[in-house]
């Protein structure tokens, strides 16, 4: 192996021909919900690989932690172990309970990683749509993780993949501006409801509220769909908050695709967003 190749590249290698070890359905919460459970993807003869803690999306009231496509085989083909997690649902439970879950099924995997072969200092948190508002709150809202007695140094990157919902009073501005001038009748049940019809909620519940220096917020990467102006202007503004307290962050603008191709594609071999992903999950294990 010349000195020149990637970590990915050696990890990848190490990994490729093993095989995968997959456990389902493995609760993590004593007593738990029937959603409280998470499934954990690994190289066969896996030991102290990096980890991918996946949210899926759904509007926060919908998606499993199967829907995952080709992210599982193309993580451990790279040496990753990868975790995805389902979480109680909308409007059964309400946002506040939703993060706390996720925070729960990280904290488990930073208990249980190693028994995976997952190297618990090496987390990355990743999440599309609602999902990605979630990776995106739990890495920069630090009363998440103190909850569970974990602090943000034990993630080591974040990946929120095409959200609307960083700023959430600004997404229901826009939504509700954008039905007034057209004369659109609203949404039953829009973001301003699911995050509790209280701006101090909405507020809290945005990633950008909490940004600070000096609060241990790992590197970001947020992926999102070029030509939608909801989620690039939402992403912009997350890097440039990010940005501003001095954390590492870069944005990819994916062109000619979809808020769910995005998604799909993530993993495939000619995708420009996924090779946005490996560079930047390169660079962030070598730190």
């Amino acid at each position: 192996m010349r000195p020149a190749a990637s970590l990915l590249v050696v990890l990848a290698l190490a990994a490729g021909a093993r095989g995968q070890d997959v456990k389902r359905d493995i609760p993590y919460s004593d007593p738990a919900h029937e959603r409280q459970v998470l499934d954990v993807y690994s190289p066969r003869g896996a030991k102290d690989l990096p980890v991918v803690f996946w949210i899926h999306g759904g509007g926060w009231q919908a998606g499993d932690k199967s829907d995952v496509q080709i992210k599982p085989r193309v993580f451990t083909d790279k040496g990753f172990v990868f975790v995805s997690t389902n979480y109680r649902l909308l409007p059964a439970v309400d946002m506040g309970t939703i993060v706390r879950d996720v925070a729960k099924a990280f904290r488990w995997v930073h208990d249980h990683a190693a028994g995976f072969g997952g190297d618990p200092k090496r987390v990355f948190v990743m999440g599309h749509s609602a999902g990605a508002q979630l990776a995106a709150l739990i890495c920069t809202d630090d009363r998440y993780l103190k909850a569970e007695g974990l602090s943000l140094d034990v993630v080591k990157g974040c990946v929120p993949v095409d959200g609307d919902t960083y700023d959430v009073p600004a997404i229901i501005e826009v939504a509700e501006t954008r039905w007034r001038a057209h004369g659109l009748p609203p949404a039953k049940f829009g973001h301003r409801e699911k995050f509790g019809n209280d701006p101090a909620k909405h507020k809290d519940f945005s990633a950008v509220t909490h940004v600070a220096k000096g609060k241990g917020i790992p590197p970001f990467l947020i992926l999102h769909v070029a030509e939608h102006p909801d989620v690039a202007a939402q992403a912009r503004r997350l890097g440039n908050v990010l940005g501003d307290a001095g954390v590492p962050v870069a944005e990819f603008a994916a062109r000619e695709t979809t808020h769910a191709r995005i998604n799909a594609d993530l993993g495939g071999p000619d995708d420009p967003a996924t090779k946005a992903l490996f560079e930047f999950l390169d660079k962030a294990l070598k730190r």
